[in-house]
């Protein structure tokens, strides 16, 4: 039996994302398919605050199981800055202007330790479950690569010789934070199916 999910998204690319990674068992739907197009306001005080705000929007606008997801790139030598803000650190979701205000703070910082986290909160009648995801590595001191999104250019994964941009889709999405989560979930949902005889 196909479940469908309700993913908190515009993302046409993320909510492809997802599907690929969970599979046939799932019909995964985006806002715009329920004609949902008001912006979710995210202003909750950390990443699991904020996927659930925007999982319980979906759940409470449809009634269908939805998944919401909050990730960013947490740096050491900032104080995990920028965190919840990754995505409109400089600005509103302009990510080379994001980028270049990390590389400006971290200008001379000999740590260059970083992970990329994302939290799921998946929300249905029973309430909300977590499931979470992170990639360690170290930034860089400039731009590689073009693939990817985000803070991909500057972000090698540890024991990986080169960095998001530089990899393609299919194994970046092996061994991503969001890849991570979404197994946890996949695992967990599975695990509570009914077993058919």
């Amino acid at each position: 039996m196909i479940m469908e999910l309700l993913v908190a998204t515009h993302n046409e690319h993320k909510k492809e994302e997802i599907q690929q990674i969970l599979g046939r068992d799932f019909a995964v739907k985006s806002l715009a398919d329920y004609d949902l197009h008001e912006e979710i306001v995210e202003d909750g005080d950390s990443f699991r605050a904020n996927a659930l705000i925007k999982a319980k929007y979906c759940f409470e606008k449809t009634g269908i199981p939805s998944l919401g997801d909050d990730s960013g790139l947490v740096v050491e030598a900032l104080g995990g800055r920028p965190g919840i803000f990754s995505a409109r650190y400089a600005g509103d979701h302009d990510f080379a202007k994001n980028i270049a205000k990390v590389l400006e703070e971290m200008q001379g910082e000999e740590n260059r330790k970083a992970y990329f986290i994302t939290v799921l909160c998946y929300y249905n009648e029973t309430g909300a479950q977590y499931f979470e995801g992170r990639v360690y590595g170290n930034l860089l001191d400039d731009n590689k690569g073009f693939k990817g999104f985000g803070y991909d250019p500057i972000f090698v994964p540890e024991g990986l010789g080169q960095t998001f941009a530089e990899m393609n889709p299919e194994d970046k999405n092996k061994i991503s934070h969001r890849k991570q989560a979404l197994d946890l979930f996949l695992k967990d949902i599975v695990a509570k199916r009914p077993q058919q005889n």
